[in-house]
């Protein structure tokens, strides 16, 4: 976590994006704010999108000083979401990775081409009509949790369009090894549904999905970074049948092994999405994604993705330079972590038998040791199962 400009540019990314975007790009650098100055950096490559500010002495919520202080309510915002967003088995929850998903899906609603509507503006649940789509399917748990947190939060002046975006920066760094990415607050919130079709869909090519980034200023590279946070999740809707499956052997942790296992073999329970497999075998992604898979590669992604998803949150933002760094309010990293029932879990990841309570267990954040006897029972059944066939 915070890298130095010396050692971010000891690492030659050509393929990122240094494009400008909202007022930042017709904004002299005289007139920008020293948070504008620090966003503009950040994007452009000079300076690392990770951090380790702290806030050692938070005010207490509702005296004169907290009000004082526009970060101080989202230390307590911070505080409720880490508890839902954190399992026993120190894994993230179900509710951390739709965070993480609903923090991209409102962000991505944008594109050059579609002017100054759309993106991290809130509207995915201001604008009723959004949470309609196919797209946003499988959000709605996350959704309505979002809701009761403005609902606590919006008269201390929270508004939506950060919370969700706070939301998916306490949701990553709560998920083990992942990063503490710098988080800004005073976003305007829209209640305007953005232009449908700007989301990435599971069947499309490398190369619709390679342009439907880059209008949104995302170079492949920084594409390549985005698609990680696949690392976490379970499927529950491309495949219904093998709902909870999840995208990698470690669910729940934000480690690069999607990268590995995309790239080569997995446990039968992986499901890999065809998009993320068309993308790893393109030449214009492939080089950065094998680079993750291998050595130092946790450390690499961590900064490229603090870096693009910095972009991705203010896509759209057209006041930059009046928002306010909060990244002080975000949960310390895990900076180690080792399944504490991985041997279990490598048992059901080898079946081909689905298993609602694993997937569940999973889902909740919960150690699945207590499931040993039912996942061995399962993986009898499969045998008894071949033997009869045979």
């Amino acid at each position: 976590m915070g890298k130095t400009l010396e050692e971010l540019q000891t690492r030659d990314d050509g393929g990122d994006s240094t494009e400008l975007i909202g007022d930042l790009a017709y904004t002299p650098d005289d007139q920008l704010t020293p948070t504008a100055k620090l966003i503009k950096s950040i994007i452009t490559g000079g300076a690392s999108g990770e951090t380790s500010d702290t806030y050692p002495n938070v005010p207490i919520k509702g005296t004169s000083a907290c009000k004082a202080d526009t970060c101080c309510i989202w230390q307590y915002v911070a505080n409720d979401m880490a508890l839902v967003f954190r399992g026993a088995s120190g894994r993230c929850t179900g509710l951390a990775r739709g965070a993480v998903r609903l923090g991209f899906h409102d962000a991505a609603g944008w594109s050059k081409n579609t002017g100054k509507g759309g993106g991290a503006d809130g509207s995915i649940i201001l604008a009723p009509a959004e949470m309609t789509r196919d797209a946003n399917n499988g959000l709605q748990e996350i959704v309505a949790q979002m809701s009761r947190w403005y609902a606590r939060y919006k008269d201390y002046g929270v508004g939506m369009a950060d919370l969700i975006q706070m939301g998916a920066n306490v949701a990553t760094v709560v998920c083990p090894l992942g990063p503490r990415i710098r988080s800004f607050v005073g976003r305007k919130d829209s209640n305007v549904a953005c232009t449908d079709g700007l989301l990435p869909g599971v069947n499309q090519n490398a190369d619709a999905l390679i342009q439907l980034f880059q209008d949104k200023t995302i170079q492949p590279h920084g594409l390549t970074a985005l698609i990680g946070a696949h690392t976490t999740s379970q499927q529950r809707f491309i495949d219904p049948a093998r709902a909870g499956d999840p995208q990698d052997s470690t669910p729940g942790v934000w480690d690069v092994l999607f990268y590995k296992q995309t790239l080569g073999q997995a446990p039968p329970r992986v499901f890999k999405f065809q998009s993320d497999v068309v993308l790893s075998q393109d030449p214009r992604i492939n080089p950065e994604l094998t680079q993750f898979a291998g050595p130092g590669g946790q450390d690499h992604w961590n900064e490229d993705y603090a870096r693009e998803y910095v972009r991705l949150s203010l896509l759209g933002v057209y006041n930059i330079n009046n928002l306010t760094d909060c990244s002080k309010v975000l949960p310390p990293a895990t900076i180690s972590y080792s399944n504490p029932d991985q041997a279990v879990l490598d048992k059901w990841l080898a079946s081909t038998k689905h298993s609602d309570p694993v997937a569940k267990a999973l889902r909740d954040g919960s150690p699945i040791t207590n499931l040993l006897n039912a996942v061995l029972a399962l993986l009898g059944k499969i045998r008894r199962e071949v033997t009869f066939a045979a």
